[in-house]
């Protein structure tokens, strides 16, 4: 079932709060009549407002948001909350204004109050790292899902409430958004949530107003050196997830030098994870098998527990994700035998993740991969697992974002030359670039790295996958990189309609290789 944002992000039955008190509870400066006032609801941006809601105007990249406060109003506003220049700009909406030096660091625990998410019974789960956060929330909904909890979830992917879906925006949602997703939960007795948190999430209030039970560490690897000047500054953004203020306990993969600086770094107590043998850890994973289809891996941890169990997602770093999701449901207190029977009993993990080396190929022809990757590790990690599991010839379709981290897309096109027996470096999002300078990059970095390698430059995705489906045979595969889940290609400011799963499918149809 799927709903509106207008619907399905928000609670249906809200329950008001005062505006005196809210103006009290922080101390905010007030500009105008407010007794008597009461807000349902937090508006971030004029055209989500609802009847009864406070607008939040923030200062922005082009306009202030403040501007728009008349547009608040006529959606049904009560008030505005905003700094000192936006109250100047509000002030002809005729709304009482609530004033405050930071806007955006006051959103994330005005909503929290609004929302009342500290009555929030719910276990409030969080996962950050680079690559596998996406997997993580959703093998945690499937296995609580199994265990019989009703739970939810908000990824890069989608916000999910149950049965209840609808298409994300963002990684982490605004902090307006995601209070208002958590009252909703709170209605239909969401018992567990899992979050999705990313670096910019952190650094930009969106988790503002949450202390989460139990917050779990992937890995950190390259990207969004963009958005951070340094990988030690994209490390110390994600290292306030695992301080007192933010999270009460942490899971944290030991594999790399990072995870484990995070451990002596982090303010909260933490339990280890690892799947390299000389790495010291309080729970081990080991594979014991990889194909197309599965997974299956042996986890150990303190005083002899162990689960044996198989997930149904290619690559060894879809067995670590599970583990890092089964610790962190044991560290919140679900009981590990419990778990081991539920999973035994369902022959494994039961979890469906959207775009993240997902097989959309049949039973004859090449195998296809669809995957929402888009850094080196993540190429490298798949690539290896593909690899693994392929007799024949790898075919890989990739881009890079455009307005995005330049630096890495050198590394990305060596690692697909490496990896992949055959290269085709299409458009991805090139956004308000020039879509051939990034393809140039990219196949740079691909030659450097392997000069004979044969690559083909398409610019057009369709076509490109298409050129792919025509290089590859019985035995072979095709990884389709970047896109993952997502249903658009964006260019210059336009979201053009596209689905690579939608699109590959009908390639194979076309191709006679999917019925």
């Amino acid at each position: 079932m799927t709903g509106s944002p207008l619907t399905a992000l928000r609670p249906k039955h809200p329950s008001p709060r005062s505006l005196p008190g809210l103006a009290e509870a922080f101390g905010f400066a007030v500009l105008g009549e407010i007794d008597g006032i009461e807000v349902t609801g937090v508006g971030l941006s004029s055209k989500a407002v609802q009847p009864g809601d406070l607008y939040v105007g923030v200062p922005g990249r082009n306009a202030h948001g403040a501007s728009f406060a008349a547009a608040a109003r006529e959606a049904g506003a009560v008030a505005v909350l905003t700094d000192a220049d936006g109250a100047e700009l509000a002030a002809e909406a005729g709304l009482p204004i609530l004033v405050t030096a930071d806007v955006r660091a006051a959103l994330g625990q005005v909503a929290a109050w609004i929302h009342r998410s500290a009555e929030n019974p719910a276990t409030l789960f969080a996962v950050t790292g680079t690559n596998g956060k996406t997997s993580v929330v959703y093998l945690l909904y499937g296995m609580l899902r199994q265990l019989g909890v009703t739970a939810g979830l908000t990824s890069t992917a989608e916000r999910r409430i149950g049965d209840e879906a609808v298409t994300s925006s963002l990684t982490t949602p605004e902090a307006s958004e995601l209070h208002a997703l958590l009252a909703r939960m709170r209605e239909v007795d969401v018992r567990a949530v899992g979050v999705e948190v990313s670096a910019q999430a952190l650094s930009r209030h969106r988790v503002d107003g949450l202390v989460f039970d139990v917050v779990g560490f992937t890995n950190l690897t390259h990207d969004h050196l963009d958005d951070y000047s340094s990988m030690d500054e994209y490390f110390e953004a994600k290292r306030e997830l695992f301080q007192p203020e933010r999270s009460r306990r942490g899971v944290v993969t030991v594999d790399s030098e990072w995870g484990r600086r995070l451990v002596a770094e982090s303010g909260i107590p933490v339990t280890t994870l690892t799947t390299v043998d000389d790495v010291e850890a309080d729970w081990r994973v080991t594979v014991l098998d990889e194909s197309a289809d599965h997974t299956s891996f042996l986890l150990e941890g303190p005083g002899g527990r162990r689960l044996e169990t198989q997930v149904p997602l290619l690559g060894w770093y879809m067995a670590a994700n599970a583990a890092l999701a089964i610790v962190m449901l044991a560290e919140a207190g679900y009981d590990l035998d419990l778990i081991a029977t539920t999973l035994e009993r369902d022959g494994g993990v039961d979890a469906y993740i959207p775009g993240r080396a997902e097989r959309i190929s049949g039973d004859r022809g090449p195998v296809v991969y669809i995957d929402y990757g888009h850094s080196p590790d993540a190429f490298l990690q798949t690539l290896g697992a593909i690899r693994r599991s392929t007799d024949g010839r790898i075919v890989m379709v990739f881009g890079a974002d455009g307005d995005r981290d330049t630096t890495k897309r050198a590394e990305m096109g060596a690692i697909a030359a490496r990896g992949a027996d055959v290269v085709v470096v299409t458009d991805f999002h090139p956004r308000f670039e020039d879509p051939a300078a990034i393809r140039s990059a990219l196949i740079a970095g691909a030659r450097a790295a392997v000069p004979d390698r044969e690559i083909h430059e398409i610019a057009d995705p369709r076509e490109a996958f298409r050129a792919a489906l025509a290089l590859a045979g019985e035995g072979d595969a095709i990884l389709y990189a970047g896109p993952g889940h997502e249903d658009y290609h964006e260019v210059k400011g336009v979201k053009i309609p596209y689905s690579a799963r939608d699109d590959a499918k009908q390639a194979l149809r076309d191709a006679g290789w999917l019925e």
